[in-house]
């Protein structure tokens, strides 16, 4: 199977409303990013371009968005609410009932895909 079925069926298998919000956030990425690769490590699904973007994992409770690099990423939108105190890694803990702020985060997967780009 490759990385875009082990993600269909990572989907398929969160049977609560964290299948639709993973699916979304999905959708969104590609929207932000038609370049963007999908792989799979560490049992979930990996978005790269140039580089590692982000990931979006399940946990039993919520959903993370985890950005490789977001210790350096502008983030003026304070998306950011987890993993705030490490040395490369910044994250977006999402769980029931919250709302995705689009814009911004499309602007910070923008910014990722260009931190990558940068580093060549």
């Amino acid at each position: 199977m490759n990385a875009s079925e082990l993600i269909d069926n990572q989907i398929a298998d969160l049977s609560d409303w964290r299948g639709p919000l993973f699916a979304k956030l999905r959708a969104l990425i590609h929207d932000t990013d038609p370049d963007i690769a999908e792989e799979w490590k560490w049992g979930t699904g990996i978005f790269t371009h140039g580089g590692m973007v982000c990931a979006v994992g399940a946990f039993k409770d919520h959903l993370r968005i985890n950005f490789f690099q977001g210790a350096v990423l502008e983030d003026p939108q304070g998306l950011f609410n987890a993993g705030l105190d490490a040395k490369k890694t910044r994250a977006i803990d999402l769980y029931a009932g919250d709302s995705v702020d689009e814009p911004a985060l499309k602007e910070l997967v923008r910014t990722a895909v260009a931190q990558n780009n940068t580093k060549k």
